[in-house]
């Protein structure tokens, strides 16, 4: 997971348009923006789709909670019909399609409007995606906005259709705090994920360490970042929302909330614990690496030093002055051969004693 290297240049396009603009500088990563119904009470439930934001309006006067889903942002026709029927604030529309934010919490008057970074890891795929979701709550609906499909809200939906639990008897704030309880529990099985490959790092690095080996330890450290970034601002956005005084939110939900703070606390525990543990991973790394490098230059000196001696010799009876008596002697040839193997043997042997070798 990493910063999307465009985000800088799509937010220069904001550069100079009036506060509240509705303009999409993301991808269009779906088709068609889709808006999706759940309407439910404890003993009813409609599960619908809509095409237009007008239709949502039937939604806001009954006796029920409604959960309207939006999947794709680039629609901002739509999005402003949105913000018409449930009378957002054009600077609150403009948020939602300005991605890639730090997760914060607004309370207005009549909506409590939040922010959050949803993080999962696609079937097949290395990386992390990081995707933004917004959320509007209101008196007895709940406005979400995602960026694409997919989400880790399944479960949360599987709920509501069978009735299992006590979300069916609660209200807007405990579907709220539903969905972000699911997006703080999917922390943790990303960061399962990171800690098995951590502990397959640490001993891919005792045994053969590679060059890739490097990349990886770097890019899990990258992902861990991104992780600490989004968490401390959603302990704060979890810690605000038990704190709030909003009418939206029942004195009830505080021991929930209380809760999903304590799960923000715990995975910000284990993002810094992971962080340690690939910082020893890189340490090991870069000690085995120096001592293998230290290894081979040591092989590599004793191998020079034997030669130091073998080489002088063979220079001195290389200068073929005539005044040299050795160059005669009959033997004289098989003798340098005799020198250079003692002092060859010699030299190992005390290299031996010295444990140098």
């Amino acid at each position: 997971m990493g910063e999307d290297p465009l985000k800088v240049s799509r937010a220069r396009g904001r550069i100079g348009l009036p506060p509240g603009s509705l303009v999409y500088l993301g991808e269009e990563k779906v088709e068609q923006v889709r808006v999706s119904v759940i309407d439910y009470n404890e003993t009813e439930l409609n599960e619908t789709a809509v095409g237009y934001a007008d239709e949502c309006s039937k939604f806001i006067k009954r006796d029920s909670v409604t959960w309207i889903n939006v999947t794709g942002l680039h629609d901002t026709e739509l999005l402003a019909g949105l913000g018409d029927v449930f009378g957002l604030h054009p600077l609150v529309l403009e948020d939602i399609l300005h991605l890639g934010q730090r997760p914060k919490l607004e309370d207005h008057d009549d909506y409590v409007f939040c922010t959050l970074q949803m993080l999962y890891r696609r079937p097949g795929e290395q990386s992390i995606v990081s995707e933004q979701v917004s959320m509007v709550l209101g008196k007895g609906y709940l406005l979400t906005f995602q960026e694409m499909d997919g989400d880790v809200f399944d479960m949360i939906r599987e709920r509501i259709r069978t009735g299992k639990g006590r979300i069916r008897k609660m209200g807007c704030d405990y579907l709220a705090y539903a969905l972000i309880d699911a997006i703080v529990d999917n922390y943790f099985v990303v960061l399962e994920e990171i800690g098995e490959k951590s502990e397959a790092l640490q001993e891919s690095v005792l045994e053969k360490p590679e060059p890739a080996t490097l990349q990886t330890i770097h890019r899990v450290r990258r992902e861990l970042i991104g992780l600490r970034k989004y968490l401390w601002p959603l302990r704060e956005v979890v810690s605000n929302l038990e704190k709030t005084e909003s009418r939206l939110i029942s004195k009830g939900m505080g021991p929930y909330l209380r809760d999903v703070y304590e799960h923000t606390i715990q995975v910000i525990d284990s993002i810094e614990s992971l962080r340690d543990v690939l910082s020893g991973a890189l340490d090991t790394y870069m000690t085995v690496v120096s001592n293998r490098t230290n290894d081979v230059m040591k092989v590599l000196t004793i191998i020079a030093t034997i030669f130091i001696p073998l080489t002088f010799v063979a220079g001195i009876y290389g200068m073929n002055f005539e005044n040299m008596p050795e160059l005669k002697w009959q033997y004289g040839y098989a003798g340098v051969w005799v020198v250079m193997v003692l002092l060859t043997t010699a030299m190992f042997a005390y290299f031996r004693r010295k444990k140098w070798l």
